[in-house]
């Protein structure tokens, strides 16, 4: 990789990072020394590049720093279209028309009108065609997740014994015919796992989460993690 290479993936790994990330991690990344990576970022910031940080400390964009015309490889671009279709493919009405607007932006915002390239990139996610049904409470379960808001539910179990809960959503997984969401159920005072399809009535509140949606989700990570221990475990 040449200089110019060098230091524009420099500038794809700083966007790509929220907090500081310090030059010993940065260099091992790019796998350069540490000292070549001062370097380039004393390059970057001679060239006008919105650096801010300090070698100890770590680096990141200052805020506000708008991105330049975007240029894209073949496999960029190809992971780009393959993820866009497979959310079309989920049955969520709002991020499906979000995916086709955001491959329609990345063909306009690029220097070359990369339309023809996207309509021929030959990838699509298994699915089965026509047999989408849209599911609304996924948007509100996003609503609410963005918003930190509780949500009331009427919901049924496997066994069709039903029960109204008040939960705070910190997830959803889509798997292939189905949506679980995560939350935090204020009925059992535990995380659980709601699917979709046993959902009878959803209704937004206006009550806050009791706590932060990323505090949240970093215990329900925790404890998925020890669940998954106990199993393997065989306790």
């Amino acid at each position: 990789m040449d200089k110019t290479e060098r230091l524009f993936a420099i500038m794809d790994a700083l966007r790509r990072h929220r907090m500081p990330i310090t030059a010993a991690a940065l260099a091992d990344e790019q796998g350069v020394s540490v000292r070549t990576l001062y370097r380039d970022i004393q390059t970057l910031i001679g060239l006008g590049a919105p650096i801010d940080g300090e070698a100890g400390i770590g680096y990141m964009l200052k805020p506000g720093f708008f991105l330049p015309p975007l240029m894209f490889s073949p496999e960029e671009l190809e992971a780009l279209v393959l993820g866009a279709r497979w959310v079309e493919a989920q049955p969520d009405d709002g991020l499906g028309a979000a995916a086709r607007n955001a491959l329609a932006k990345i063909a306009t915002a690029s220097p070359e009108d990369l339309r023809d390239r996207i309509s021929d990139t030959a990838l699509w996610p298994v699915a089965v065609w026509g047999a989408r049904k849209p599911i609304p409470v996924l948007g509100d379960i996003r609503l609410a997740m963005r918003q930190e808001k509780a949500v009331q539910i009427d919901y049924e179990d496997e066994q069709g014994r039903p029960s109204t809960r008040t939960i705070w959503p910190v997830g959803i997984a889509f798997y292939e015919g189905k949506q679980t969401i995560a939350a935090w159920c204020c009925l059992r005072g535990d995380f659980r796992n709601f699917r979709t399809d046993r959902i009878i009535c959803l209704t937004l509140s206006d009550d806050r989460y009791g706590k932060r949606r990323s505090v949240l989700e970093r215990e329900w990570r925790e404890s998925w993690s020890r669940d998954a221990q106990h199993m393997q475990a065989g306790e």
